[in-house]
């Protein structure tokens, strides 16, 4: 196994229920689903357990993320004492139909077969923190949050997160019951959830996890990452990666490495470390699936940003970033998470 990263991540309190993880979490999809062929599985557990020795507490995946064969290796990263040491979080919510489709489902019979499948793959008896990975806008968020409510209570999760959320939603699932953590991307490319939704989280106690902080890899490689995608990333067929946009969201690139340049880091640890400075409350959650990635990213923690240096990197992408960040139609997001009030709901 390759020595610890030299930084040793700290910890944080996530959320106002108890939840303590690391600053930084390790998000594990791309090990296996969506950002080309799954990574070999022995180097993926070796990479966890690198992780995990460096002081990362917090790992990340979902079921929809293979389908269930990121949570079958995660389960497997989790063995020979490993369990003790981590916050498991995994979500639930979209559902790959056979045709190549997805379906968002929230129902309660899905909710809680969901949870039970995730518990078996992943090997254990209850899972720390279990998301709405995205919201179905066909269920009342009330009923959704209900079911979560009853298994908090058989002890088979022990706290409750949302994915993709408006302020609305998020503020009707904490009446119903305690949302720990909301899970959106936010980095120096996607700052829209800082008008309505981080200010909704504060103000409620709830804690942020920031996914995609380096902007799916664009921080780390800039323009060169899209000539090195395989035909399976889907990353390939996102608005920000295509030619139209991708020489606009190069300049970005090029001003973020500059500065990177003065304060002796690389641009990927200085998009992460402006993501760090938000908050105490914000935990990104960086993928990778090499070990001095892992390292640079752990790396990122000790680089300290002034406030004039935190003003001069939001100018660099403050209205400058070219395209959306999602395919038309192909998931919901929080800008379409609204759902049906609770009135309107007939349980079958």
């Amino acid at each position: 196994m390759a020595a610890p990263a030299t930084v040793v991540v700290p910890r944080m309190k996530l959320g106002s229920q108890g939840l303590e993880v690391s600053a930084l979490g390790l998000g594990c999809m791309g090990m296996s689903a969506f950002y080309g062929p799954p990574k070999p599985e022995p180097e993926m557990i070796a990479l966890i357990h690198h992780a995990v020795a460096a002081g990362v507490t917090l790992l990340d995946t979902s079921d929809i993320y293979g389908p269930h064969t990121n949570e079958i290796l995660v389960g497997k990263a989790l063995q020979a004492g490993v369990r003790e040491k981590v916050q498991l979080a995994t979500k639930f919510g979209i559902l790959a139909c056979a045709d190549g489709t997805r379906e968002i489902h929230g129902e309660p019979a899905y909710v809680r077969a969901a949870c039970e499948g995730s518990l078996e793959r992943l090997g254990v008896d209850c899972i720390d923190l279990y998301y709405q990975h995205r919201i179905d806008t066909k269920v009342p968020i009330e009923v959704t949050i209900g079911e979560l409510k009853k298994l908090v209570e058989e002890g088979k999760i022990k706290y409750i997160g949302l994915s993709e959320a408006s302020a609305s939603t998020i503020r009707r699932a904490h009446a119903v019951h305690p949302i720990t953590a909301v899970q959106l991307e936010w980095s120096l490319w996607s700052r829209d959830v800082e008008k309505d939704i981080i200010p909704t989280c504060r103000e409620l106690g709830i804690g942020i996890v920031a996914y995609s902080p380096l902007g799916r890899g664009f921080f780390s490689s800039g323009p060169k990452l899209v000539e090195t995608l395989s035909d399976q990333d889907f990353r390939k067929d996102l608005p920000r990666f295509q030619a139209e946009n991708l020489e606009k969201n190069t300049m970005i690139f090029e001003r973020v490495s500059a500065m990177a340049s003065r304060k002796g880091c690389t641009a990927s640890q200085l998009a992460l470390a402006w993501v760090h400075h938000q908050g105490r409350d914000v935990c990104p959650i960086p993928g990778t699936t090499k070990v001095e990635n892992f390292n640079q990213n752990a790396a990122a923690l000790s680089v300290k940003l002034a406030p004039e240096e935190m003003a001069e990197l939001e100018s660099y992408a403050s209205s400058d970033i070219a395209g959306d960040r999602y395919m038309h139609d192909f998931l919901n997001t929080w800008e379409d998470s609204e759902t049906p009030p609770l009135s309107s709901w007939k349980a079958e």
